[in-house]
Formats: C-alpha cells, sequence, structure tokens
C-alpha cells in the first residue's frame, strides 16, 4: 500500500531478542525459535500469542538466529519496501540453513496470506507458511515440516481471537504492553490489504480482555494499549447480563482495574469514534488524552476515491468535536501522498487540513499500488513517483515545523510522566510518555525513582521529538 518517507517511523522491523517467559522461572525447552516481526504493531502483539504457542510445546527462544531450529518471520503487505525486506531476510535464513538443514523456516501473516504460493512453489524460501488466523496450528505444521513436507494454513476465520491464549512478552520494558482486543477489518478502504489479508471483524470477550490487562497490572506493568484495526467498532454481547459491551465501555472496564493504570488505544477510525468515547476518556484521568485519528488525505474527492466514507469537512469537525471534550489532546494522524488522480489542488488541501488539526505528529507515507486491493482493481496509478516523493517532502517538512511549535507550547508546563526506562543517549536520563503520548527526557540527579514510577516533569525546553525538563515535587 504505503512506502514511507516519514520523518518520524518506528524501523521497518523490531528483532527479536532473547526473553524469558513471565512465570517460566527455569524452564527448560528442547528446542529454539527465533522471530522477527514487521509492520503494525498488531504483528508485534501476534508474535507474543505465537511465542506462547511455541512456548507450551517444547520451543523457547533465541536472540541468535544462527543457532535456532525454527526461524519465523511475521511479515507485512502494507509496504512494498517491507517485501523486499522481508525476502533479503529469507534468503539469508536460507544460506543459513545449508549448512544446518535441521532448520526450519516460516512466514507468518500478511505476507503469508498473500504470497503463499510464491514462497512455498516458485521460491523456495520457506518450509511453512501460517496466516494470521491459523496460529494454533503451529504445532502440527512444524511436525509435517519436520517430515520433510511443505506446509500451509492460510485459512481466514470469522471466530478466531485467541482470546484464552496468555501472549509471551517479547522484547518488553516490563512497563508498557499491547493487547489485542479484535481482529480483522469490514472497511474497504481503496489503499488497503489488510480486509484480504486478516479477514472480517470479530471482537474479543470483554473478560478476557479485562484479566489480561489485571495480570499485567498486576505483573508491575503500568499502561496497556488496546489494539485494534478499528477498536472503536469493537462490540461484545456479554451472554451472562445480556447486555452489550461497547468500545466506550471496554475502555471504562480497563481504567477500573486501577488509578495506576494508564490505558491507551489504537487506532480509530474517524467514522466511528463517538462521543461516548470521548466522554468516558474525560471521566477517567488514567485513560490517556491521546488519540490516532488517521485521515489519510485533506482533499473530499480523494476521500471518497479511497472509500473512507467521511469528508474533509466532517473530519475537521470531528478534531473540533475531539478537543471541544478533551481540550488540549494529543493527536496524530496517517497521511498519504500521491494518491490515484491527486492533483496540485487535492494535495494543497492536505497541507491545509494539517495546518487545521495541528497534528502533533504524522506518519507519512507515498503511495504504492498493492496488487488485490480495490484501488489496485479500480484506478490508475497515475501520478509520478517523483511527484509523490516532491509531495511527502513538503508534507513531512509541514509536520516538522508543527511538531516543533505544539512542543513549544509545551514549554512552562508540567506533565505527569511515566517512567519507561533509560533515555536512550544517556543513562543518566530517564525517559517517558506525558497522556499526551510525547516522550519527555529529564535527569535522573540521583533520586530514587525506578522504572514504572510517575513523576510530575516541568518542560523547560524541547526538540520537535522531545519534551525536555526536570523533576518537580
Amino acid at each position: 500500500m504505503l512506502e514511507s518517507l516519514s520523518s518520524k517511523v518506528h524501523d521497518e522491523a523490531r528483532q527479536g531478542e532473547a526473553y524469558q517467559p513471565q512465570g517460566a522461572g527455569r524452564k527448560e525447552f528442547r528446542k529454539k525459535f527465533y522471530i522477527e516481526s514487521y509492520g503494525c504493531q498488531m504483528n508485534f502483539s501476534d508474535s507474543e500469542i505465537v511465542a506462547s504457542i511455541l512456548n507450551d510445546n517444547g520451543f523457547g527462544a533465541t536472540g541468535n538466529y544462527a543457532e535456532a531450529d525454527l526461524v519465523l518471520l511475521n511479515t507485512c503487505s502494507i509496504r512494498e519496501k517491507a517485501e523486499q525486506t522481508v525476502r533479503n531476510r529469507l534468503q539469508l535464513f536460507r544460506q543459513i540453513k545449508e549448512s544446518r538443514p535441521g532448520m526450519l523456516i516460516g512466514v507468518l501473516g500478511c505476507m503469508a496470506e498473500r504470497l503463499k504460493s510464491k514462497f512455498l512453489e516458485e521460491e523456495r524460501l520457506v518450509d511453512m507458511v501460517v496466516g494470521p488466523d491459523a496460529y494454533r496450528t503451529l504445532p502440527g505444521l512444524i511436525e509435517e515440516a519436520e517430515g520433510g513436507q511443505r506446509s500451509v494454513n492460510v485459512l481466514l476465520s470469522r471466530d478466531e481471537t485467541y482470546a484464552d491464549i496468555s501472549p509471551v512478552r517479547l522484547d518488553s520494558n516490563g512497563v508498557t504492553a499491547f493487547v489485542s482486543i479484535m481482529r480483522g477489518c469490514n472497511n474497504m478502504c481503496a489503499f488497503c490489504v489488510v480486509p484480504f489479508t486478516r479477514g472480517r471483524e470479530r471482537s474479543r470477550d470483554a473478560d478476557s480482555i479485562v484479566r489480561e490487562c489485571a495480570d499485567l497490572f498486576r505483573n508491575g506493568f503500568r499502561e496497556v494499549t488496546l489494539l485494534g484495526q478499528n477498536v472503536d467498532s469493537y462490540y461484545w454481547m456479554d451472554e451472562a447480563t445480556d447486555q452489550t459491551v461497547t468500545f466506550a465501555r471496554l475502555l471504562e472496564k480497563v481504567a477500573l482495574i486501577d488509578p495506576l493504570l494508564r490505558v491507551r488505544f489504537s487506532t480509530s477510525h474517524p467514522k466511528d469514534i463517538t462521543d461516548e468515547v470521548l466522554e468516558t476518556m474525560a471521566r477517567y484521568e488514567n485513560i490517556c488524552r491521546y488519540i490516532h485519528l488517521p485521515v489519510q488525505s485533506g482533499s473530499t474527492r480523494i476521500l471518497q476515491l479511497m472509500n473512507r466514507t467521511y469528508t474533509r469537512e466532517w473530519y475537521q469537525a470531528k478534531v473540533d468535536r475531539i478537543l471541544s471534550i478533551l481540550p488540549g489532546c494529543g493527536l496524530s494522524t496517517d497521511l498519504i501522498t500521491g494518491f490515484c488522480s491527486e492533483t496540485e489542488e487535492d494535495h494543497r488541501d492536505t497541507l491545509s487540513l494539517m495546518e487545521y488539526a495541528r497534528y502533533d505528529m504524522s506518519y507519512m507515507f507515498f503511495y504504492s499500488e498493492r496488487p488485490g486491493t480495490l484501488a489496485a482493481r479500480r484506478y490508475s496509478d497515475d501520478v509520478p513517483e517523483d511527484v509523490k516523493k516532491r509531495r511527502l517532502d513538503e508534507v513531512v517538512k509541514l509536520q516538522n515545523r508543527l511538531s516543533l511549535e505544539k512542543n513549544k507550547e509545551d514549554v512552562g508546563k508540567t506533565f505527569k510522566v511515566l517512567i519507561e526506562g533509560d533515555s536512550k543517549k544517556s543513562a543518566a536520563d530517564w525517559r517517558g510518555r506525558n497522556s499526551q503520548n510525547k516522550v519527555v527526557v529529564f535527569p535522573k540527579e540521583g533520586k530514587a525513582f525506578r522504572k514504572g514510577d510517575y513523576v510530575h516533569v516541568a518542560i523547560e525546553d524541547c526538540t520537535g521529538a522531545t519534551l525536555i525538563g526536570r523533576v518537580v515535587e
């Protein structure tokens, strides 16, 4: 779908690292697995489910792929660059396998669904291909592959949510965790491959979500992010009470676990975020004042081609409503430049909408056609790549200016910050985030704080990406 040139995006892939499963003590595993995850946070969350399934079947994690009996890549089809990165990694692992013929290589996730035949038959890069809804079948697929048979299961499900599986927290800081609340997507956005690779929406039962969040809090975690392709359309019927649990009600249930447990969520489709959700956020201090609200384009014409189901004016009214109920709420977005038939006027509409919403940060991409999407079937990818990149550069520069302006407005203010660990630049400084999801860095100064503590930080300076301050009483 998208090719990233963002000035503020995460690494294309976060490689698996050695970890000790919570509560596992000194449990010995007969085999080792190594996993890398690519793309959206849902993929990283899925990898934690996969790790739990593998642990239960005799596989322990390693951070060294050269010693692994099983190497897995949890893949993403959103951007062409991510797909090419995965292909390069598979070729590397295949070379290692030549000297370790017993090693198995598997592809999980969205690329598994989309490119299964290429991986298994044409390129013969992998031993197994497993789609996002088939992770429970991993033990059987591994057994088939060990017997020399290439194995595959990419069937989509209408009810799989993995609600009963307790994820193993990979690469965890012990403070923040992601909790999947639903899977799939019903929004047929023209540029997006997710409905075809992850299937239809289905919500996980609320009781299991609350239990997982409560367990995380008891184990020392102080922040959870509720995950879904479109969290605001969460819907679950509690058969015991015959009551419906909406996303707003779920937010409240998690917030009530303990006032010291921060609650975030991602992602919100603008058409589904309701006043009920906003008012619930306003009612509970531990529900963070931050909303990721992807707009994709500032042009109503392009939004219609994208099948986003709202207009520019409607989106502006939604931003106004959010800020009226939640003054000072942090806002971020996703933006695509160069979608099919986009004109300079459409592009200027995107720039002006950015000025209107004054986003704290954005994930910015230029359009890259993805096979199988509605856009690929209906429209011509007719904007030249150099034009896409030039427009993206203008979007990035504007967002950099807006981010710096918004951060400068915070200088002189004091924020409650959750300490997540050492600053990336210096072990003499702490790093955390405020409710608005802004990174805050401040000196330790010999004070007896630790990860997971809340502190109040007075902001004295900033960059476009970071607030800088000192702890105050």
